[in-house]
């Protein structure tokens, strides 16, 4: 049996476990995620339990460390993963509720439990991730019902399982073959379950590493954008707060359908005792109002995020210090959009400069990303051919750190760049690798006129689309949809894999899926990937491969 003691400290050395390997995990996020990167949400999740648990004495019961746990969570969530993550720990609270020790068969329980309240939390499960990883898992310790009745060799079998589900997530999404990486998810699970396992064979608690991570920086370049392209923030006030709930408190759905009328960005989250809510909107008082219907308030917080925003500008301009050059290899990529920018640090640019098409960053701006790159050999990328030369000039400024510009003239070139980089190899053949990377790319970019003008002799209408080729002129049309199908039948040529296609803040994700799905009609060979880019001016942004 697992008694309470021993299940307090497999969580705890798991949340260290993953603490440590969290920049491996994050690493594996070729492709975005809105509530940050996975390997750190997780971490921030689960790492939520430690102080709580640490206060439990040995007699604790294990149905009191899985709750305690699973709310501690549910409180600490943080992104797609950390709430997948808290979610498959609310099933070890319900499976193992009333129990002074898990038995398999409790434990069989929980993961099916958790596995459940797992895929119906996301609207469109996708296999190939942590929700697959985990499924398999429970599956496993499903199969081994009367058949194995020790609690340990049932963990072990399941984090078995686990791997294999692991390592054949290349198999079920494409995005993950063509990084050559598995699901960072179902990675973080893993070392999780792996983690509790060592605990549960006697295994002393993993300790947390102090470690000196080079920090994510934006640079943001809003001197010449900041009055033309400053986010729109339809609802004022940040709205979060925890409800305890009353005892007649049955459904929250109620709330949720509420606060939607009143703003946006709702998330609500409950489990059996409390209700995890966010919402933006421009009446935080009707919000808290609705919400002491459901029970009392815990921690509510409200914040103004026009404010916040103002700040930012400001300190935008304050002057930066330099980064020590103490690594080996750093990179500073040119994006603008919370999707790209994501996209761009998972696989491994430290600074972004905000800015691309009609939002030009100066030399000083991208010298001053360069200076806060912590590498003795900076790469820039600066995915605009509007902003290569201010990259050249800006390293010339450059004295104690080597600056290799690459001729990046579009998005998809610049991420092809950086996944062509090869930590083994020096910076002549990393540049000429990259080069190659990046000429092997084909960029299509639907965007609006913005004025009238003629095009070969056609007229151009203001708000018209215009469709770019390699970063010229294609044609126009008047309908998004026709326009995107269109151009991306031009860039396919017969040796093409891989299309992904970039939507951006004025695209919803619906439409961007129903081209993709056209795509793959037409192109039932091709790989096609789509991913939310938040790019502002361009409506999409394709890459052919």
């Amino acid at each position: 049996m697992i008694n309470g003691r021993l299940l307090r400290d497999a969580i705890i050395s798991a949340a260290n476990s993953i603490a440590n390997n969290k920049k491996s995990v994050d690493e594996l996020n070729v492709f975005p995620v809105p509530d940050g990167d996975t390997g750190t949400n997780m971490s921030m999740a689960i790492g939520s339990t430690v102080s709580e648990l640490r206060m439990m004495d040995d007699d604790v019961t294990a149905s009191a460390v899985a709750k305690a746990a699973a709310s501690a969570l549910l409180r600490g969530a943080r992104g797609n993963s950390g709430v997948i993550l808290s979610l498959i720990f609310r099933g070890f609270s319900k499976g193992l509720a009333g129990k002074r020790e898990a038995d398999c068969e409790g434990l069989t329980e929980a993961l099916r439990l958790g596995v459940e309240n797992a895929y119906k939390a996301v609207m469109n499960p996708t296999e190939g991730t942590i929700l697959t990883v985990a499924r398999m898992g429970y599956e496993k310790a499903k199969s081994l019902e009367g058949k194995v009745t020790d609690e340990t060799e049932l963990w072990e079998e399941v984090c078995k399982e686990c791997k294999i589900a692991l390592d054949n997530t290349p198999n079920q999404l494409p995005a993950l073959k063509k990084a050559g990486v598995v699901d960072a998810g179902g990675a973080g699970l893993l070392i999780i379950f792996d983690a509790m396992l060592a605990v549960f064979k006697g295994g002393a608690i993993v300790e947390p590493e102090v470690k000196n991570e080079a920090k994510k920086i934006t640079v943001d370049t809003f001197s010449s954008t900041v009055g033309d392209f400053d986010e729109v923030i339809n609802f004022t006030y940040c709205t979060e707060m925890l409800i305890t709930k009353n005892e007649n408190c049955d459904d929250a759905s109620k709330l949720r359908a509420y606060l939607e009328t009143i703003g946006d960005c709702v998330v609500v989250v409950d489990d059996e005792e409390i209700i995890k809510v966010h919402v933006h909107t421009n009446d935080p008082g009707k919000a808290i109002q609705k919400g002491l219907e459901f029970g009392y308030l815990n921690l509510p917080k409200i914040e103004n995020m026009k404010l916040q925003h103002k700040q930012r500008k400001q300190d935008a301009k304050q002057e930066f210090v330099p980064a020590k050059p103490e690594n080996d290899y750093g990179f500073v990529a040119v994006s603008s959009g919370k999707g790209l920018d994501d996209m761009f640090h998972d696989i491994g640019v430290d600074c972004i400069v905000s800015g691309g098409q009609t939002m030009n960053p100066s030399t000083d701006n991208i010298y001053a990303a360069i200076c806060s790159c912590p590498a003795k050999t900076v790469f820039v990328l600066p995915n605009n051919k509007n902003i290569i030369m201010a990259a050249e000039q800006a390293s010339k400024l450059v004295k104690d750190r080597k600056v290799i510009v690459l001729q990046t003239r579009t998005i998809p070139q610049g991420i092809s760049a950086m996944l062509a980089f090869d930590p083994d190899a020096d910076y002549t053949a990393n540049s000429n690798a990259m080069t190659e990377a990046l000429n092997h790319v084909g960029t299509g970019q639907l965007t609006f006129a913005a004025r009238d003008s003629d095009f070969e002799g056609n007229e151009i209408k203001k708000g018209e689309i215009l469709a770019l080729e390699n970063g010229k002129i294609s044609f126009v049309d008047a309908d998004l949809e026709k326009a995107a199908f269109k151009l991306t039948k031009r860039l396919v040529k017969s040796d093409s894999a891989f299309v992904t296609v970039i939507y951006g803040e004025e695209v919803t994700e619906e439409m961007a899926k129903a081209l993709a799905e056209r795509i793959e009609g037409k192109f039932p060979s091709l790989e096609v990937s789509v991913v939310n880019g938040g790019q502002p001016v361009y409506y999409y942004i394709i890459s052919v491969e």
